[in-house]
Parts: structure tokens; C-alpha cells; sequence
């Protein structure tokens, strides 16, 4: 680069946080106006809107008709959490980590479920090799790790008969990717992630084998009744058609119903992921013409298309962290792009959230921005050396 000239253009939207995430293109308040505000979730109109919002769920992203689809407490958190506490247990279980989420699950399991599990690790920009996997155990893992720029290619490596129960947190995948919904058994996620949803709200989908492993056994630990499913060993149906654990906001409701007929708009779950895929490339074919750059995905199979972590690989800089923080920085005060940094458990670098709410000529525009920043931070270290 030959001069350090600031770029012409900024981004339209400058959002590109990995969650909560940009809302859809063209969002404004005034598509919530029909939200049932001040009426009880348990009216005839509040249990609709729930209704709604299941059911548009399970239509775009192909979710078998015997899979039960519900919305719980507490984000995906809460969700997988649930999970946990209330399936594992009843067979040997093994936990797949490559980032700081993954790694929150090993830890409860371990240590406050006490499960003797069997824990299998890979390094931030990789993934655990899925062929090592014994899957008669219960295995839990997330299919994209928004903290390490990193997803599962795919379920091939998932047997149809396995023996245990698949737990998988796809918080960064749904509605971005595809779930093989025959070799998943529990899947979570919340609505800020890919559709831009406003948070606090979960959704927790179980397969028949998990509805069935909760009706024929009970774990060992109480259950806070926040997290049972439950009563009298049977499904509590109605957490699957509306009724709630605990009250959900209303307009949060109706922003996740409008993000789903947003979705519907631009082609369902196809367009979903062809949007996603864009935005990823667009940075892909960046970073190819840059040996400064590149993504924190060792192996570009197994690269995330929504939370794409980049790395600086210049051997100039001497403190990586201070260095990417700066850059970020610099773009974030030029209001070219917000929350850039990586996250705070992750290597140092960037990380761009390129969900299907974000637009392609953003993030086309964001990345002038990134070469300036870098150049510029590059020249200042020297000037200051």
C-alpha cells in the first residue's frame, strides 16, 4: 500500500458484532407495532404469536415434524444448560471443545454435573476430528464456534444408529447453515445470532430419541424448575406449543417473527446460507491478496461463513494483541465498523460477524477500511520505534 488515504466509503451499517447480532437490512421499530404489548403471554393472542413463531421456525429451517420445537429461558445458554441437566447422565458422555463456549460446557459437566466425561480438545482455528468421536456416548458440541472462527463441515461423520444422544449448540449455524436434523438429537440457539433477534429468549429442539430418553429417565441432581421438561414422566407438551417457562417478552417475540418473515422473503433457508456464503467469500478472496492477513481456520473446510475470524501475521508486529485492538479501534472510531475485536478468550485479531443480516456490500466496504488501519497502525509503530 502507498499511501495511507482514508477510504471513500463507509459501510451502511457499520454492525458487524458476533452477538448480538445486526438486525435485518431495512429494520425499524415501527415493524414491531404489532406486537401484543401489556397482554398476558398466556392469552389466546400471546399463545398465537408463540405458536407463530414455532411453527415458522420449524418451516424454514426443515425441522422434522416429530422433532418438538420450544422456547425457553435464559438465550442459548439456557437452552443448553437445560439440556445438560436433564438428558446427561444416563449413559457415558463426551465433550467436543475448540473455543470458549464448548469449553463453558466442559466445565459444567465436570465439574458441577461431576460426570467422569471424556473430554476432547482442539486449538482455537481448529476442530476436534469428529472420526475419534465414539458416539454411543452422549456427545455435546457446538457446530460452529463463534469464538474461533470454526464449524463442522458437516454430520457425515455422525452414524444414523448411534447408541447416544447428539447435543449440539448452533446458535452461529442455524438459519446460516445446514443441520442434518437425522444426526442431531438436541439443537439450540438464540434469536440474536444469525437473525438478529433481540436476546434473552432461547429455542431448544429435541428429536424423538431425546423426548424419549427424558420420559424414561430421571437424573440423579435436582432440577430448578426453571430447567424441567417434565412432570410426572411426561413431556410438558405445551413448553412445545407456546406456553413458556417463565415469561417472555412480547417484543421480543415479535422481532424474531419479523426476522423469520424477513427470512421467508429472501428464499427461506437457501438464501440464508447463499448470504452467509457470500459475505464469507468476500473476505475470503481479501485476505488471499494480503500476506498480513488471514483466517484464524486452518483448514478453509472447516472455516465459519458467520462469525470469520481473521488473524495479523505480519512479522513486524512485536504485541499482537495491543496491535489488533488498535486496529479494531481505528476502524470503530472512523465509524467504518463496529465490534471488531476478537473475543477476549480467542487469539488476537478480528472477527467479523457475515450472518445473513449482514449485507455484502458492507462488508465489501469494511475491508478498505481494514487495510487502512493496518497500515496505519504499522506506521505509527514505527514512527514511534
Amino acid at each position: 500500500m502507498s499511501d495511507l488515504q482514508t477510504p471513500a466509503t463507509r459501510p451502511a451499517n457499520p454492525r458487524f458484532s458476533s452477538g448480538p447480532c445486526a438486525k435485518i437490512p431495512a429494520f425499524d421499530l415501527s415493524l414491531l407495532a404489532d406486537a401484543p404489548l401489556g397482554r398476558s403471554h398466556r392469552a389466546a393472542i400471546g399463545k398465537a404469536k408463540l405458536k407463530e413463531a414455532i411453527d415458522l421456525t420449524r418451516e424454514i429451517l426443515g425441522v422434522p415434524a416429530d422433532y418438538r420445537i420450544g422456547i425457553v429461558p435464559a438465550s442459548d445458554t439456557g437452552a443448553v444448560e437445560m439440556a445438560m441437566w436433564s438428558l446427561l447422565g444416563a449413559r457415558p458422555v463426551e465433550m467436543l471443545a475448540w473455543e470458549s463456549f464448548g469449553e463453558g460446557w466442559v466445565t459444567d459437566v465436570v465439574k458441577q454435573l461431576k460426570l467422569d466425561a471424556v473430554v476432547k480438545k482442539a486449538p482455537y482455528g481448529e476442530i476436534v476430528d469428529f472420526r475419534t468421536v465414539d458416539f454411543d456416548r452422549d456427545v455435546v458440541f457446538t457446530w460452529n464456534g463463534t469464538t474461533s472462527g470454526v464449524r463442522v463441515p458437516s454430520g457425515d461423520a455422525i452414524p444414523l444408529d448411534r447408541k447416544g444422544l447428539t447435543i449440539c449448540d448452533a446458535t452461529s449455524a442455524a438459519f446460516a447453515m445446514d443441520l442434518p436434523w437425522n444426526k442431531l438429537d438436541v439443537v439450540t440457539f438464540s434469536w440474536q445470532k444469525v437473525l438478529g433477534g433481540e436476546g434473552a429468549h432461547g429455542m431448544l429442539i429435541l428429536s424423538p430419541r431425546a423426548v424419549e430418553r427424558l420420559e424414561s429417565y430421571t437424573p440423579a441432581w435436582p432440577l430448578p424448575k426453571i430447567f424441567r421438561l417434565t412432570a410426572k414422566g411426561k413431556l410438558i407438551e405445551g413448553i412445545f406449543e407456546g406456553e413458556t417457562i417463565n415469561t417472555p417478552s412480547m417484543l421480543a417475540v415479535e422481532d424474531y417473527l419479523v426476522a423469520l418473515k424477513w427470512a421467508k422473503s429472501v428464499g427461506g433457508l437457501k438464501g440464508l446460507i447463499d448470504r452467509a456464503n457470500r459475505n464469507a467469500a468476500t473476505i475470503d478472496e481479501f485476505v488471499a491478496t494480503r500476506p498480513w492477513i488471514a483466517n484464524l481456520a486452518a483448514d478453509p473446510e472447516t472455516a465459519s461463513t458467520t462469525s470469520v475470524c481473521l488473524k495479523f501475521t505480519d512479522a513486524r508486529i512485536t504485541d499482537g494483541a495491543a496491535f489488533a485492538k488498535a486496529v479494531a479501534k481505528r476502524i470503530e472510531k472512523a465509524g467504518a465498523g463496529f465490534d471488531l475485536g476478537s473475543y477476549r478468550d480467542a487469539p488476537p485479531g478480528l472477527r467479523i460477524w457475515c450472518g445473513s443480516t449482514v449485507e455484502q456490500a458492507d462488508v465489501a466496504a469494511l475491508l478498505p477500511w481494514i487495510d487502512w488501519a493496518f497500515h496505519t497502525e504499522i506506521a505509527e509503530t514505527a514512527k514511534a520505534a
